[in-house]
């Protein structure tokens, strides 16, 4: 069982910035960050597998940034330029050995 914990969330101007982090208690070969609005469906955000391979969803593309540091065994999200639509709960899934491992959460909220 991979223990998945997010952090870094909070409450932020819309134009601010945050950073979130995910732990991980083993290496995750694959990530992604996904984010859940009130009475939303959860969505995907970010992925990363390594350096080279990283990818995002359209309304985030340009101001959000996924990273890794192995040595950590900690991927981030970079969020920046926030809009009060970015408001959600982010979870960060590590992919480990085909099975997909979740986090509790990270409240993210954006005022006007």
């Amino acid at each position: 069982q991979v223990q998945v914990v997010e952090s870094g969330g909070g409450l932020v101007q819309a134009g601010g910035s945050l950073r979130l982090s995910c732990i991980t208690s083993e290496a995750c070969p694959v990530t992604n960050w996904y984010r859940q609005a009130p009475g939303q469906q959860r969505e995907w955000v970010a992925h990363i597998a390594h350096e080279l391979d990283r990818s995002y969803a359209g309304f985030v593309k340009g101001r959000f940034t996924i990273s890794r540091d192995n040595d950590k065994n900690t991927v981030y999200l970079q969020m920046n330029s926030l809009k009060p639509e970015d408001t959600a709960v982010y979870y960060c899934n590590c992919e480990l050995q085909l099975v997909g491992y979740w986090g509790p959460g990270t409240q993210v909220t954006v005022s006007s």
